[in-house]
């Protein structure tokens, strides 16, 4: 598939006269999540690494906790106008089917959910409680980070409309970047490829996001064992006291030399 951007007719406006053009923009559509032939959700991503998605999405959702956990998963047929195949409906065979109810995942920041149960949730459903000790990262190694993230978002580049997130080592080596118009479908897609790697837990790498730090984000890192989490913006409140809660190092504000870092300072070399 490569129908990460569409052209859309745009009148730019400025100081220097006005213009008509096709302008470049991410391409949004859905995609729904079946288990067992039954959907479980749908969510808007911008296509590519759909596989990556799914199973960082079932893993961080504690419906999964291992690559063996899917046996299969593959695209049913969905047919846009033109008799195409959509490729926006995955159905994912499980090992072990689990009954699937409404309440079977966290799903955002407006899911209702209040900060003791979800907190308490995420405590129960991590396999992997992140060590405290044992690795640690240079706040110079940090600041470096997001331009190395940025460097790697091609289609920010041709749009200006994605976000990203990246795994990298505490050396600084870049592993994977994906992009998606959803902030929590990149760290989706990054910890699935983790998980298709055999690289979780992943005790010993860093989570960089170009957004702000929300709980769900922190929520997938604690679920995937990753002790750092680093973001170019804030983090909200919940999301500090969930990354408290697992010992998470949290840092936010990350540009240039300066940043906060609000959580699991032990393991900042400064």
């Amino acid at each position: 598939m490569s129908r990460v951007t569409a052209r859309r007719p745009t009148l730019r406006i400025s100081p220097a006269g006005n213009i008509q053009r096709p302008d470049t923009l991410v391409v949004e559509e859905p995609l729904e999540i079946r288990t067992g032939g039954k959907s479980l959700t749908v969510t808007m991503r911008t296509p590519g690494a759909d596989i990556d998605l799914i199973h960082g999405f079932l893993f961080a959702e504690g419906i999964i906790g291992e690559l063996e956990d899917i046996v299969t998963a593959r695209y049913c047929a969905g047919t846009d106008e033109n008799g195409q195949n959509t490729y926006n409906v995955l159905d994912v065979q499980l090992r072990h089917p689990v009954p699937i109810t409404p309440r079977s995942f966290l799903t955002s920041s407006s899911c209702g959910l209040c900060g003791k149960t979800a907190l308490d949730e995420v405590r129960t459903r991590t396999r992997y409680p992140l060590p405290a000790n044992g690795i640690s990262i240079s706040t110079d190694t940090l600041a470096d980070l997001p331009g190395e993230l940025r460097s790697r978002q091609t289609l920010f580049d041709a749009t200006g409309g994605l976000h990203g997130a990246g795994l990298f080592t505490v050396d600084g080596e870049v592993l994977v970047v994906r992009e998606d118009v959803g902030r929590h479908n990149a760290v989706d897609k990054v910890i699935g490829w983790a998980l298709r790697e055999n690289l979780i837990p992943a005790h010993e790498l860093l989570l960089m996001v170009s957004s702000r730090a929300s709980f769900e984000l922190v929520q997938k890192a604690v679920m995937a064992g990753i002790p750092f989490l680093g973001a170019v913006s804030a983090p909200s409140s919940l999301a500090v006291d969930l990354a408290a809660e697992a010992d998470l190092t949290l840092v936010g504000f990350l540009r240039g030399e300066t940043m906060n870092a609000y959580t699991g300072i032990h393991r900042l070399k400064v």
